[in-house]
């Protein structure tokens, strides 16, 4: 009967040390659970930012490649005005320089006769005057040639400056905003992401709201995204700012702003 109880008592404490330790291992392996999921949620959020800087990243090398492009055709366009201008420049100055040459050379041919000689008569003198009159009114011949030289670069002028004035007008047109909403306060939008939209014409919050599955598709396309409009909800923070619900998009969406997507 001894032996009999104090096996019972051994069982006893043997299943109460084994439910002890098992309740140790049970906890330990809970807070090993929770650890697991905290390390997969942060490593989502990472490759979340990581496909956004590079979506990011890409779109700065097309909006470079772009800005080169531009450059180039601009360089190319400037370049034949630039010969033009250089090729009139030395035909006025050949034009001058011809007519500075010719006006001396009629000033001596026509100022030669017109000394008077001592020993001549009246008759010779009359005979000279008229040769004066007519070298006077020969010499004011060489200005003409100026003017005909001035006209010549007066068209270039004309002509650069209408297209300088075009310039000037696209411009503007090109920097005018309109009534354009601030788009960065979408999660998701950062300034990049800004500009970009702004150059496909989506600036208002009611252009979003309004797009369908087809617009979703080509502006991911467009912009090397994957899933990402659809992830960070832009229809729909896009449709509470349009309809002006600034509490409701707050409750929602807490983060939003323009200092989380700097």
């Amino acid at each position: 009967m001894g032996t009999f109880f104090y096996m019972l008592l051994a069982f006893l404490v043997g299943v109460l040390v084994g439910w002890f330790i098992w309740g140790r291992l049970r906890g330990e392996l809970d807070s090993l659970r929770g650890d697991l999921n905290r390390t997969r949620s942060e490593r989502d959020r990472l490759r979340a930012d990581s496909d956004r800087l590079t979506g990011e990243l890409d779109a700065c090398g097309r909006a470079r490649a772009d800005l080169e492009r531009r450059l180039g055709e601009a360089k190319t366009t400037q370049a034949p005005t630039a010969k033009a201008a250089t090729a009139k420049a030395p035909a006025a100055k050949a034009g001058a320089t011809k007519a500075a040459m010719q006006a001396p050379s009629t000033l001596i041919s026509t100022s030669a006769p017109a000394k008077p000689a001592p020993k001549k008569s009246a008759t010779a003198k009359a005979a000279t005057a008229p040769r004066a009159s007519a070298a006077k009114t020969a010499t004011p011949k060489p200005p003409a040639s100026k003017a005909s030289a001035a006209p010549t670069t007066a068209p270039a002028a004309s002509k650069a400056a209408p297209s300088a004035k075009k310039a000037a007008t696209g411009k503007a047109t090109a920097i005018a905003p309109g009534n354009a909403n601030d788009l960065r306060r979408l999660i998701g939008i950062g300034p990049t992401n800004e500009r970009l939209l702004k150059g496909l014409g989506v600036t208002t919050y009611a252009q979003i709201a309004a797009w369908t599955p087809d617009d979703v598709k080509r502006i991911e396309a467009t912009l090397n995204f994957d899933g990402r409009i659809e992830r960070e909800r832009w229809i729909e923070q896009a449709k509470l700012l349009a309809a002006g619900d600034e509490k409701e998009f707050a409750r929602r969406f807490p983060t939003a702003g323009e200092a989380s997507n700097t």
